[in-house]
């Protein structure tokens, strides 16, 4: 029986029509309720006698009926979130469709419009619940932008820009944030870890040069995880002499340290070589992890390495690349002296123990003195743990090595805080791989970029500039003659103290300039020249800058300029500082090899490319405006309904992954255990050390019992500290 209420010709148009579904009847009111300002819902259903097909549909305001009796207790005992507003007011707005066994057509068997609540503006009934709709062409686009690394509400920013306003977008933030969801769970549908396995096997597949290892424990749970793609393997036998790596950051849900290992490339920018993902900062996973690192970089290893200080990681460097040079990360040794020393005197004094280059036998002198005049006598005390591990930092010992001018792993810190920006303790590790292969993207982008700019500039220089600052501006890259141009700026200041003649082992000229700076005489420099049918063919200088950091130093320039040389001598223009670092290598790839895209994504791309091309160009005259609009109208028969119903759309780019089983006897990686608590060992030397507590709290690890007198972890600590020096 159906209400006469509302206007008279109005409910007669409805109740007489007819539609050729059910989804037509529902659009049909739910369009009638936008114009309204209410929302609907499906209601109750009826199926024929064999079950197989619906035959009568009740649509019904969404604020119809009333909440349970049992939901409408404030307080519950087993109650644990507030409750929601309550939305059911018993409206009885309906719309009852059936469908006539004759025709197959539906018709309106009911309508009701009396609504018992009030109705939403014009302006704002596309925010209730029925009216938004995420278009197919929608979500291609929000997916795309997701995985480019924008933010949803800045996606819904962009759609609200490009639609002209947030009522006809046809949906809310809230509403990306539900979709993007839903994609990714469908996505990680097999589980986080084996999700990352299957499609690193796949990578493998497709690039012999990928390569990738994983470490589970005894139930399967993955542990280890480290992998690098064939470019990265490439960039570091071109840049591989130096490493900057830590493990300071665990951004994802399961709590794990994330380790990516960089360095410089020929421009001094970030480059990356790998990364790894280890569930405990224990010296076996360190172990492991260089382990499958150096097998990844066919046994090579790095000249140098620089870390935090992390006891574990040290002992770790000592074991597997004990060749290499170590060195703790000034940052860190900074941020502990604001940390454990109060006194602005003894932090000063301190500080200069990281930079004083005098000789050993006077540094261990003043450590001693320092020592004493602190009355530092505990093992236990932060200064006396730095004292031991003088040799990783203090600059004395250091002297001669080559770390390329770096003294702190800030490379791997400003990784980092791009890998970290917009993550959450939430990340999968999924989200992890595909943010890491973005900011892979962006590096490798930064790279072509300043490739270019080398390729087809030269830096300025003066008119009347020497000829070895032009040829230093020719041979080098950009960024690295700026280092140069400032020792040569500091050539005016070096004077020549003395020459010394002689002869090198092979019977060369060797002439040796004892060379000092006029605001410092007391400190001299030697230059030993060897010369070969009258022009240097190999340098070098005490102060060892060349061997250090790769670039010529002002005392070397300064000779160089006396003896009138024309261009820098070969030994002072490392390959790695110019544009032919990598002519020994193939060409990089320096798009992202971690998706694929369908035909059908691939053809919306470029038709979208297209239509927005013909869209820009018809909208600068009516005449074009109104033909275009004409054909884009036009009804199409043949074309498939792009609802985003059907399950085969894939709205973003596909994740390749293999169809093989995971080797071995595990059948599957199961997601990794959530590391809780501080984790054995620690980064000790970074915590800060307080006084035993009266109630028996550790001042060191914060468990219950003991002191730090009987700590078994600091003593641990102290073990591993030793090993490692």
């Amino acid at each position: 029986m159906a209400d006469m209420s509302g206007d008279c010709k109005e409910y007669h148009e409805i109740v007489i029509k007819t539609f050729v579904s059910e989804e037509d009847g529902f659009n049909f009111y739910n369009s009638y309720a936008l114009e309204k300002g209410f929302s609907v819902r499906r209601s109750y259903v009826e199926w024929d006698e064999a079950n197989k097909e619906i035959i009568l549909r009740k649509f019904v305001c969404s604020r119809e009926g009333c909440r349970e009796e049992k939901h409408m207790k404030r307080k519950r005992a087993d109650m644990k979130r507030r409750p929601r507003n309550i939305t059911r007011v018993g409206c009885k707005a309906k719309l009852v469709i059936a469908r006539a066994e004759e025709t197959g057509q539906w018709f309106v068997k009911d309508f009701i419009d009396v609504h018992t609540h009030k109705l939403a503006p014009g302006d704002i009934a596309c925010l209730l619940r029925s009216h938004r709709r995420i278009s197919a062409e929608q979500k291609a686009d929000i997916i795309e932008m997701e995985t480019a690394g924008i933010r949803k509400h800045k996606i819904m920013d962009v759609l609200r820009m490009q639609c002209g306003g947030f009522d006809k977008v046809g949906c809310t933030t809230r509403d990306i944030y539900n979709f993007c969801h839903q994609y990714k769970q469908e996505t990680v549908a097999d589980g986080d870890a084996q999700t990352v396995i299957r499609h690193m096997m796949a990578r493998e597949e497709r690039d012999p040069g990928f390569f990738f290892r994983y470490l589970v424990d005894k139930d399967d749970h993955l542990k280890g995880l480290f992998w690098c793609d064939s470019q990265s393997r490439l960039d570091y036998k071109a840049f591989g002499d130096v490493v900057v790596f830590d493990s300071t950051y665990r951004t994802n849900k399961y709590n794990l340290p994330f380790v990516p290992f960089v360095g410089l490339n020929h421009h001094r920018s970030t480059v990356i070589f790998g990364c790894g993902i280890i569930s405990h900062e224990t010296t076996e996973a360190y172990e492991w992890m260089l382990e499958v690192f150096s097998e990844a970089m066919s046994q090579k290893h790095p000249i140098s390495v620089i870390t935090d200080g992390d006891l574990a990681m040290q002992r770790a460097i000592r074991v597997i690349w004990s060749d290499s040079n170590h060195r703790l990360c000034v940052w860190h040794i900074q941020q502990n002296i604001v940390r454990h020393l109060s006194d602005d005197k003894v932090k000063e004094e301190f500080r200069s123990f990281i930079y004083d280059s005098s000789s050993i036998a006077e540094h261990e002198s003043k450590w001693l003195d320092f020592l004493e005049r602190n009355k530092v006598t505990s093992e236990e005390s932060w200064l006396h743990q730095m004292y031991q591990m003088r040799k990783l930092w203090c600059a004395p010992y250091l002297a001669g090595r080559c770390f390329l001018g770096l003294s702190s792993n800030q490379r791997s810190e400003s990784l980092n805080s791009v890998l970290h920006t917009h993550l959450s303790s939430q990340m999968t590790l999924f989200k992890m791989l595909e943010h890491y292969e973005r900011c892979l993207s962006t590096r490798r982008l930064n790279e072509t970029v300043l490739n270019i700019v080398s390729l087809q500039s030269v830096p300025y220089t003066e008119p009347d500039a020497s000829s070895l600052e032009v040829h230093a501006a020719m041979v080098f890259t950009s960024s690295v003659f700026k280092m140069v141009r400032y020792s040569l700026d500091a050539v005016s200041k070096c004077f020549m103290s003395n020459i010394l003649d002689g002869s090198d082992l092979d019977g060369s000229d060797l002439v040796t300039f004892v060379v000092a700076k006029k605001d410092r005489r007391e400190k001299k420099f030697e230059v030993r020249s060897v010369e070969k049918e009258g022009s240097p063919y190999r340098i070098s200088c005490s102060c060892r800058k060349l061997e250090c950091v790769g670039t010529p130093c002002s005392h070397i320039l300064y000779v160089l300029g006396t003896i009138k040389a024309k261009e820098l001598p070969r030994c002072c223009v490392p390959t790695r500082w110019t544009m032919s670092a990598r002519s020994a290598y193939p060409l990089p790839s320096r798009n992202s090899g971690m998706y694929d895209y369908s035909k059908s994504l691939m053809r919306y791309r470029e038709l979208r490319k297209l239509s927005h091309a013909a869209c820009f160009r018809a909208c600068q005259s009516d005449e074009a405006y109104h033909r275009l609009e004409m054909v884009l109208k036009a009804p199409d028969d043949s074309m498939e309904s792009t609802s985003g119903q059907n399950e085969s759309i894939r709205f973003g780019p596909v994740l390749p992954l293999t169809e093989q089983t995971v080797p071995g006897d595990l059948g599957k990686v199961l997601d990794p255990l959530c590391v809780q608590g501080r984790g054995a060992p620690k980064k000790r030397l970074q915590a800060k050390m307080k006084k035993p507590r009266s109630k028996g709290k550790c001042g060191y690890c914060g468990d219950e019992g003991h002191n730090v007198r009987t700590c078994k972890k600091l003593k641990e600590d102290n073990k591993l500290r030793e090993e490692a020096l």
